[in-house]
């Protein structure tokens, strides 16, 4: 009940937060309200971490966690984000550059003649500086969307950092319970095989019917044939722990343990503000934001655009004379220059713009709401698993007394070996139902600390 009303309670908070407010900057009301990041980034936003660098540490698994060390530099969907963050850098330079006085050095050689005149020689070398004030903004809204840009690519290398890490655990995990799998299996096929022995020789004595025998065997070849699955299922685990870690497939060796990590415990409250620290929700959030400002960028082309332009050079009629105090030429002051007829092009921009914040504040919307649903499905998933494993604890106790008291009364005669198959099948089902239980229950776990961005 407690989980239900924490749920119940943050889900209306945080969809409050998100449908508040309208995105600024536009000249009409969009189809999506959300809450914006700020127009400027904050000293600390850039900084600020948006995952729990070792969320995985709650497993308490050494090994995990050498496995996670080596995830950071191999995995190849990581690399690729990290190379389309250098872009974004790049892109974010290249705007920002537009924003600088240019400045160049030009040439030039020729030889003329005028109209009824003589044919003459002509130097020149001049230096023109170009550079367009920032009067309506429209500079510092193109920087503000690379910017923005550039933090939402940011946040998908979180993202694909965070999925890598969180498919790792949860390899990781399969790989663990296939061998802890394999290890009951063995254990089991040993008390069989063992049954089968003694069976075999209390039919040899007469004792017992050839159908006990045939019981037992098959008890042995069953037993067999899922230990072989659970090897296999190991194997392939290591192939896919070898991938994501950017290595070949048969490549990656581990250690046997025998042993699950350790399941942290569920939390009673986690702070609302745990999901804002979600990749995804931070990357809709900047784009949004992206949007905004370009929009802004394209209003500002309505405007004329104001260019201060100054020149400085020679030119002179001879090579020898050129840098004479009296070949000096310059040319200082401003210019604007306004578009009165583009076909339509300014207005389809601005729609467009339009359009493309409009998409921008439905996706962080949704992606909102889908942060909510995946987090409560987790919650309640790891929970209801939580007290499924108690129960199922509880049925194992009682299948083993159920199997020794079925294994005592065909020892004294009174039943046949089929009910002692019919316990030993149950006690065995029941302990792989519990090792199958605390597995779903630590990848719901994996998956809950991946959608909370790192450590409750």
């Amino acid at each position: 009940m407690k989980l239900r009303r924490w749920m119940g309670c943050w889900g209306c908070l945080l969809l409050l937060s998100a449908c508040s407010s309208w995105l600024g900057g536009a000249s009409k009301p969009v189809a999506a309200s959300v809450t914006l990041p700020p127009a400027e980034p904050t000293a600390g936003s850039a900084s600020e971490p948006s995952i729990d660098p070792s969320w995985w540490v709650l497993l308490a698994d050494p090994e995990l966690d050498r496995l996670q060390t080596q995830l950071a530099a191999g995995n190849v969907n990581v690399r690729l984000l990290a190379a389309r963050v250098q872009q974004a850098q790049a892109t974010l330079a290249m705007v920002q550059s537009g924003a600088s006085p240019t400045v160049s050095v030009s040439t030039a050689v020729g030889r003329a003649q005028s109209a009824g005149g003589s044919a003459a020689n002509a130097w020149n070398l001049t230096a023109p500086l170009s550079w367009e004030v920032d009067v309506w903004g429209r500079l510092q809204a193109n920087t503000v969307a690379a910017q923005a840009s550039l933090q939402a690519s940011q946040e998908d290398l979180a993202l694909a950092r965070l999925s890598a890490q969180a498919s790792l655990v949860q390899t990781y995990v399969t790989v663990r319970a296939a061998e802890r799998q394999a290890q009951v299996l063995t254990q089991a096929l040993v008390a069989y095989e063992r049954a089968l022995q003694l069976t075999q020789y209390r039919y040899e004595a007469g004792v017992v019917s050839a159908g006990d025998v045939a019981q037992a065997r098959l008890q042995v070849n069953t037993t067999q044939a899922q230990l072989i699955e659970s090897q296999a299922n190991r194997l392939q685990g290591l192939n896919a722990l070898a991938v994501l870690l950017g290595q070949e497939p048969g490549q990656l060796t581990l250690a046997l343990t025998h042993a699950l990590p350790t399941a942290p415990d569920l939390p009673e409250v986690v702070p609302a503000s745990l999901l804002q620290r979600r990749p995804d929700v931070r990357a809709a959030q900047q784009r949004v934001r992206s949007a905004q400002a370009s929009l802004g960028a394209t209003q500002a082309s309505f405007f004329p655009a104001l260019t201060f332009n100054a020149s400085a050079g020679y030119s002179s009629a001879s090579l020898s004379s050129l840098f004479s105090a009296s070949r000096l030429l310059w040319s200082l002051g401003p210019t604007m220059a306004l578009n009165l007829f583009d076909g339509g092009l300014r207005k389809a921009n601005e729609a467009n713009a339009m359009a493309a914040l409009d998409a921008a504040g439905l996706t962080y919307q949704q992606t909102v709401l889908q942060a909510l649903q995946e987090l409560q499905d987790n919650l309640m998933l790891a929970y209801q698993l939580q007290l499924q494993a108690q129960a199922q604890s509880k049925a194992l106790v009682a299948a083993h007394d159920s199997l020794a008291i079925t294994q005592a009364q065909y020892d004294a005669g009174m039943v046949s070996y089929l009910n002692v198959v019919n316990a030993q099948t149950a006690a065995l089902g029941t302990e792989r139902a519990l090792l199958d239980t605390e597995a779903k229950r630590l990848l719901a776990l994996t998956q809950l600390m991946k959608n909370l961005a790192g450590r409750w």
